[in-house]
């Protein structure tokens, strides 16, 4: 049995950056069923698609290290906190999760066995490297099937709750460089920031959200692109 919550992308340990993925993958574990098509896990319900391949180029090109979530959104949610609702859903988009409605028991084992050690690692890696900035790095899908009227225009979202410091920087460099980006959109950082407030706000260190539209790194090519796009922006935050 897999119990690893996360993957490591190596780099220096001196590196002022850090680069945090909370949705990098679709893995279930073999003991869980969901009782879902296994289609499922190829769309953005299941996994932040394109987020473990730019995440990776980002890395490479600054040379600093990552912590990729290792396991599926719809096993349980890394970036909530511990006592929301829905941090195993039991419906995303209009789709009911059946494996999840779970006893209290059950629920509290699964995260034990995944929320736990990943939030852990993060803090371990945090207290070695002390990081200046952590990248935190997601996507979204340009329409939710639960709501195809509302358009998403915009290629990247700049989340945030009260500490704005990164992104008064980063946003005005992506509109410079031609980025049709959103503050504080398609979500508020306000409302779904977990990971962040707990390990920026709550430790006082500065933190990039970025929300990439999904559709635009799902090839090689495109992240690619969009890593030439981030990487000389994220280089720029000197804080």
């Amino acid at each position: 049995m897999d119990d690893t919550a996360w993957l490591d992308i190596t780099g220096p340990n001196d590196s002022p950056y850090l680069l945090i993925a909370d949705h990098a993958s679709n893995r279930v574990p073999d003991d869980v069923d969901l009782g879902i098509a296994p289609a499922l896990l190829k769309e953005h319900i299941a996994i932040d698609i394109g987020v473990s391949q730019l995440g990776r180029a980002l890395c490479a090109r600054l040379n600093f290290p990552g912590i990729l979530g290792n396991v599926s959104r719809l096993v349980v949610d890394l970036n909530r906190e511990e006592d929301a609702p829905h941090i195993i859903p039991i419906a995303s988009d209009g789709h009911a999760i059946p494996g999840n409605a779970i006893d209290h028991d059950a629920r509290l084992a699964r995260i034990d066995r995944y929320w736990r050690p990943y939030h852990a690692r993060i803090e371990a890696q945090m207290a070695l490297q002390r990081p200046r900035l952590l990248i935190s790095l997601h996507s979204f899908t340009p329409q939710l099937a639960t709501k195809p009227e509302e358009e998403r225009p915009w290629e990247i979202g700049i989340l945030y709750n009260q500490d704005d410091r990164a992104a008064r920087i980063a946003i005005p460099l992506l509109e410079a460089a031609g980025v049709r980006v959103g503050d504080q959109e398609p979500y508020s950082g306000k409302l779904l920031n977990a990971t962040m407030n707990h390990h920026g706000e709550g430790t006082g260190t500065a933190y990039l959200g970025i929300e990439m539209r999904q559709d635009l790194i799902g090839t090689p090519e495109g992240v690619a692109k969009w890593c030439d796009v981030l990487a000389p922006v994220i280089a720029a935050i000197n804080l």
